[in-house]
C-alpha cells in the first residue's frame, strides 16, 4: 500500500506540469498574432479619391423620425463631450428628409505620460441618413492640425493616413510616421460606428 501511495504522489507534479503546459498554449497563439491587422490594407476606404469611412446599421422596430432623434440626440452630446473644442457643432439638421450633420474638431491622444502629451486635432463630418429601420452614416473630410502649441502642421487624410501613405510599402506594417494617425482615427472611427449601433439595438 504505501509503495503505490508513494508511486501516486510521483506522479502527480508529472501531470500537473502537463496540464499547466496545455492552459498556455491559447495565449501563445494570441501572442504570435500580428497585434495592427486591423490597420492594414483595406482599413481606411477610399472613395473618388476621399477617404471615407462608412457604414450601415440596423435599427429594428424604428420609423426614420424615431433613429434620428437617437441620432440626433447623441451628435449633440458629443459636441460637448471634454475632448471637444468649440467649433464642434450641428451643421445640418433636416426634420424632413432626416437627414443630420455634424463637424467636429476634438484631440486625438497618442501618448500621454507625465511628461509626455502627444496629441492632434482630429476634424471631422459625420453624415447620417435615417431611414424607417436603419442609420445610414458616414464619416469624412478628415483632417489633423498637429503640433499646434509649437510647429502647427497640417494634415489630410487622403495624403497622410491612406494604404500608401499609412502603411510601409510591402503594406505589412504601419508607417513610422503617419501610422499612429492611421491608427487612432480607426479607433475613433470604430468607437464612434459601435456607439451608434448600441443605441440603435
Amino acid at each position: 500500500m504505501k509503495k503505490l501511495l508513494i508511486a501516486m504522489m510521483m506522479c502527480l507534479p508529472i501531470g500537473m506540469t502537463a496540464q499547466n503546459n496545455t492552459w498556455e498554449m491559447p495565449e501563445q497563439g494570441t501572442n504570435a498574432a500580428n497585434p495592427d491587422q486591423k490597420y492594414l490594407a483595406g482599413a481606411v476606404p477610399e472613395v473618388d479619391g476621399k477617404v471615407l469611412f462608412h457604414t450601415v446599421i440596423n435599427a429594428p422596430g424604428k420609423s426614420a423620425a424615431q433613429v434620428a432623434d437617437i441620432v440626433r440626440s447623441y451628435m449633440t452630446k458629443m459636441t460637448t463631450e471634454p475632448n471637444q473644442f468649440e467649433q464642434s457643432r450641428i451643421v445640418v439638421d433636416d426634420s424632413v428628409k432626416h437627414e443630420i450633420v455634424g463637424t467636429y474638431q476634438e484631440w486625438l491622444v497618442f501618448k500621454s505620460t507625465a511628461l509626455v502629451l502627444d496629441r492632434t486635432r482630429l476634424m471631422y463630418n459625420l453624415i447620417a441618413n435615417c431611414e424607417d429601420g436603419k442609420l445610414d452614416l458616414t464619416m469624412t473630410r478628415i483632417y489633423y492640425l498637429y503640433e499646434e502649441e509649437r510647429d502647427p502642421q497640417t494634415y489630410k487624410a487622403e495624403d497622410w493616413i491612406t494604404d500608401k501613405e499609412g502603411l510601409n510599402k510591402k503594406q505589412t506594417k504601419l508607417s513610422r510616421v503617419s501610422g499612429k494617425f492611421r491608427r487612432k482615427t480607426i479607433d475613433r472611427k470604430d468607437y464612434l460606428f459601435n456607439k451608434f449601433a448600441e443605441l440603435l439595438r
